[in-house]
C-alpha cells in the first residue's frame, strides 16, 4: 500500500499549527514528520490534526526549544528516541508503521555560526551528534528504514546558491559535509531526494534574513529524506513544496515529501 510521507521543520508547533493543517489538508501526507516543534508533548495540539485523521502520534518535546514529532493516518508505535552526544535535547523519534517500516524523525544540531569547535561547543556538539549517530547505525545496521529530519547539513554543491561562497558557512562545510557522508554510509542510507531529483539546485530552507526570500533565492537542502536499500527503490515523486515558504508566517523551511510503494 502506497504512502506519502513529508518532512518539515515547522518552528514552533503551537504558533504554527494552522499551516500544519493546511499542509495535511491540501497535501495529504499520509505520515508528517516535524522538527523544532518548540513545545512539550502534552502541548501539542493533537486534537487539530486527529481531527484531520491523523489519529497516531509519537514526539519528544521540550518547552520552547527543539522537538520532534510525527503524526500518521497509518497505525503506528514508538519504536524509541535517542540522546545522542547527551546533550538532554528533544531531537529524535522513531515510529514504526504497521507495514513493518520505521522511521526515524531528527532534529540536527545547527551548530552555531563559527566551525571551529574549539572556540564554538556548538559546532563540537553537532559534529559530535552526527558521529554518535554513525556509531548507531554502524552497530544496528538497519532494515525496512527511513530518516527524515533537518540534518543542518547541505552536502552538496548544488545543495545551496553558492557553493565556494559557503564553504566556510556552517551547514555547509567539509569536516560537516565528511560527518554526514559517514553517517550516511554507517546505514547504507539512500538519498532519497536526490535519487528522484538528480542534478540541479534544489533547497528547502531560506533565511528569515533575506528581505525578498523568494527573488534572492539563496537557499540550503538542509531538510532530508533517506531510507535503506532494501526499499528505497520503493519511492517515488519527491519534491519540495516550496510554496509553504511564502504562506503567512511562514516557517523558514519548506516540507519535503517522497511516497513509497510498500
Amino acid at each position: 500500500m502506497p504512502f506519502t510521507l513529508a518532512t518539515w521543520n515547522i518552528n514552533s508547533v503551537r504558533l504554527r499549527a494552522g499551516l500544519v493543517s493546511k499542509l495535511m489538508t491540501e497535501e495529504l501526507p499520509d505520515v508528517l514528520c516535524l522538527q523544532e516543534c518548540k513545545s512539550p508533548v502534552d502541548k501539542i495540539p493533537v486534537e487539530v490534526f486527529q481531527a484531520l485523521g491523523y489519529t497516531h502520534m509519537v514526539a519528544r518535546g521540550q518547552k520552547g526549544y527543539n522537538g520532534v514529532a510525527i503524526f500518521s493516518k497509518i497505525p503506528m508505535v514508538e519504536a524509541g528516541a535517542a540522546d545522542y552526544a547527551a546533550l538532554g535535547h528533544a531531537r529524535h523519534i522513531a515510529g514504526k508503521l504497521e507495514n513493518g517500516v520505521t522511521i526515524h524523525n531528527f532534529y540536527v544540531p545547527a551548530g552555531g555560526d563559527v566551525p571551529d569547535r574549539e572556540v564554538n561547543e556548538k559546532f563540537g556538539q553537532k559534529l559530535d551528534y552526527l558521529t554518535e549517530m554513525r556509531d548507531a547505525f554502524h552497530a544496528d545496521k538497519p532494515e525496512k528504514s527511513i530518516l527524515v529530519g533537518d540534518l543542518n547539513i547541505a552536502p552538496r554543491e548544488d545543495d545551496v546558491w553558492d557553493h565556494k561562497k559557503l564553504l566556510k558557512i556552517v551547514s555547509h562545510t567539509p569536516v560537516e559535509i565528511e560527518h554526514l557522508a559517514q553517517t550516511q554510509d554507517s546505514g547504507k542510507w539512500v538519498d532519497i531526494t536526490r535519487q528522484d531529483i538528480p542534478e540541479g539546485l534544489l533547497y528547502s530552507w531560506w533565511s528569515y534574513r533575506a528581505k525578498d526570500w523568494a527573488a534572492a533565492d539563496k537557499g540550503r537542502r538542509l531538510d532530508h529524506i533517506w531510507a535503506t536499500p532494501d526499499i528505497s527503490n520503493a519511492a517515488h515523486s519527491s519534491r519540495v513544496h516550496k510554496i509553504a515558504r511564502g504562506w503567512e508566517q511562514p516557517s523558514d523551511h519548506a516540507p519535503v515529501f517522497a511516497t513509497f510503494d510498500l
